[in-house]
């Protein structure tokens, strides 16, 4: 063997490897820069190159399809870029079962691909990643930046290598009285403050939306965005498995608009797609002297929406909805809304909403401890 081949790799070879790797690990969701310590952040080479079916016949993986053709172990597609904790699993699997030669190829060939989509979009494609989260009940709002970065591709590409973050660290919960409030007037303070001046640059970039929070403050932060900023909203999706990607291209979707029989009182507006909202929940609130609307969908659940068509779909009968119930109701009257709807709906309502035209409206949020729905945001 050390007759036919050495161990040493032709420089070119190394070089279209590190371009093709972007410097950084191949193993399998590590993607650990390779051209500074982790630890010091100081500039230095700390990859290794790691042959994916073995250099020596007894190697983990041992030649395989190199059998015949020794010579070619030591170029491009037999090696991989990775970090030396990563060579060192590899290699412990002796036998080759738990990493084999086809799941390492396949692994950089996914990198690999990865590298060249986010490296040749077009400049036009720059995106802000913001991120909102806001505590839900006793259940801490958790948005996950990397998780958010990967569901952008290949349509954009992050902006920053640092997400716009506006959520605020607190212990608040939802049921106290200064909650909303607070969340309020910190979101209103965190926009002016991280996002007004990217909007108002000469050339804003797109923005891609990830949030989490109770819908009141979503709604709320699509108003602040509207629908005049470029932009696209995501949705966090729990099944088969947890993701922000969009799982299907498809749209047709029936949402119904339910008027109410009589206009002569004030309008309220149930928005029933994660769950079904009985008028009764509104009456409690609001007393019978009332005029309910509802947007709906044949069966509401929570995970119905899986697509950037049926959100369209969803911003078009939104749209139309706000017109009949302006028609019918005049533009003073204030709107009270009670929503059940996925993340991406509420920052999609908050968008379309026209300050000069709409009414203003009054947000209200199913309180589990009050057992009842409470007055939470006023737009």
């Amino acid at each position: 063997m050390a007759k036919e081949v050495t161990r040493n790799l032709k420089p070119k070879v190394v070089v279209e490897l590190w371009a093709r790797a972007a410097g950084r690990c191949e193993f399998n969701n590590c993607n650990r820069p390779l051209y500074k310590s982790p630890i010091t952040q100081e500039q230095g080479n700390i990859s290794e190159i790691a042959h994916i079916w073995s250099f020596s016949e007894k190697g983990p993986r041992g030649w395989g399809l190199f059998k015949s053709v020794k010579k070619q172990l030591n170029e491009l597609p037999n090696l991989m870029l990775l970090c030396h904790d990563c060579h060192k699993i590899i290699d412990l699997d002796k036998k080759g079962e738990r990493y084999s030669a086809k799941l390492l190829g396949q692994w950089k060939e996914e990198h690999e691909r990865r590298i060249a989509i986010v490296t040749g979009i077009d400049p036009s494609k720059k995106s802000h990643v913001l991120l909102y989260g806001a505590n839900i009940g006793e259940e801490k709002s958790m948005v996950q930046p990397e998780h958010a970065k990967e569901a952008l591709f290949p349509e954009w590409y992050p902006a920053d290598e640092r997400p716009v973050c506006l959520s605020m660290n607190w212990e608040g919960e939802d049921d106290k009285n200064d909650y909303w409030e607070t969340e309020k007037k910190n979101l209103q303070e965190a926009f002016n403050k991280k996002i007004r001046p990217l909007i108002e640059e000469p050339n804003p970039c797109h923005f891609s939306i990830f949030a989490f929070a109770p819908i009141p403050l979503m709604i709320l932060l699509g108003s602040l965005m509207t629908d005049k900023i470029p932009a696209q909203v995501y949705q966090l999706h729990r099944e088969p498995y947890p993701t922000w990607h969009w799982l299907s291209e498809e749209g047709d979707f029936g949402f119904q608009i339910k008027a109410p029989d009589s206009f002569k009182y004030p309008p309220a507006l149930i928005i029933s797609l994660s769950d079904a909202i009985a008028h009764n929940r509104i009456t409690t609130v609001l007393g019978n002297e009332v005029a309910i609307w509802e947007l709906t969908i044949h069966k509401p659940h929570n995970d119905f929406l899986k697509s950037k068509k049926q959100l369209s779909d969803y911003r078009e009968a939104i749209r139309k909805l706000m017109v009949e119930i302006g028609k019918a109701h005049g533009k003073n009257a204030p709107l009270s809304i009670f929503p059940a709807m996925p993340v991406a709906c509420a920052v999609e309502l908050g968008r379309v909403r026209m300050p000069k035209a709409d009414m203003s409206w009054i947000i209200y949020d199913q309180n589990n401890k009050a057992g009842k729905f409470i007055k939470a945001v006023q737009i």
